[in-house]
């Protein structure tokens, strides 16, 4: 999830001038440039947390089957908006719920989520074949879109599994070639840059001419000593 723009201790100074009359969620939102239903969810999570609930976490959370479940349940057997039970339960987004209750009425499994930090990081990146990120892709489609675990299978990055994944569904297969280093030929490129290509040549050429000159004109200094 993004960082949100908003501190801690903004969202809290916004949630009490709303809890101490200043204001309706309307005003106030517009006041900051952010969606109504997000002060609400703000001032929903420190009804139900605390301050402490204002704080973003660093790091992803974890999200047992049953405790996904059990959100979901709730919403559905009307115990709560998906704000509501996303501000209760501690989710830091309604959107994750909203995901979550997606999937269950779509008939797909809710599976516990554990977030390992190392398929996250860039350090974790390595070179791959095109034959290689074929199969990536092909496999990450075939489970389900699951990208944690199909970096985790083939031992990449989430980062290059998202990536390929992206341009797969944009270019097909000719998305998953690397090129990094390549340089386009004179008619992959506009005009524009057709005549600055034409105008580096043409000055290399001088250059070259102008070096040659200086050279021929050495020599024949020499030769006349």
């Amino acid at each position: 999830m993004s960082k949100s723009r908003f501190s801690a201790k903004e969202k809290l100074k916004l949630v009490r001038r709303y809890l101490n009359g200043e204001g309706n969620y309307h005003s106030l939102a517009y006041e900051c440039g952010i969606d109504e239903s997000t002060l609400r969810f703000w001032v929903g999570i420190y009804k139900n947390q605390g301050e402490e609930g204002l704080i973003s976490s660093k790091r992803n959370k974890s999200y047992s089957s049953a405790f996904k479940l059990d959100c979901v349940e709730a919403v559905i057997s009307g115990k709560g908006s998906i704000r509501q039970i996303a501000a209760i339960k501690g989710i830091p987004s309604p959107s994750i719920l909203a995901g979550w209750i997606k999937k269950y009425n779509a008939n797909m499994e809710l599976k516990d989520y554990i977030p390992e930090k190392e398929i996250y990081m860039a350090s974790a990146r390595r070179k791959t074949t095109i034959e290689e990120r074929k199969e990536i892709v092909e496999y990450c489609i075939t489970h389900g879109n699951d990208y944690k675990g199909t970096a985790k299978t083939y031992d990449v990055s989430y980062s290059q599994v998202y990536d390929w994944m992206r341009k797969y569904r944009k270019d097909g297969e000719a998305g998953l070639v690397d090129r990094r280093g390549h340089r386009k030929s004179d008619d992959e490129v506009d005009e524009l840059e057709r005549l600055r290509r034409e105008n580096l040549r043409l000055k290399r050429q001088l250059e070259e001419r102008n070096m040659l000159n200086a050279l021929l004109k050495k020599v024949k200094e020499l030769e006349g000593r």
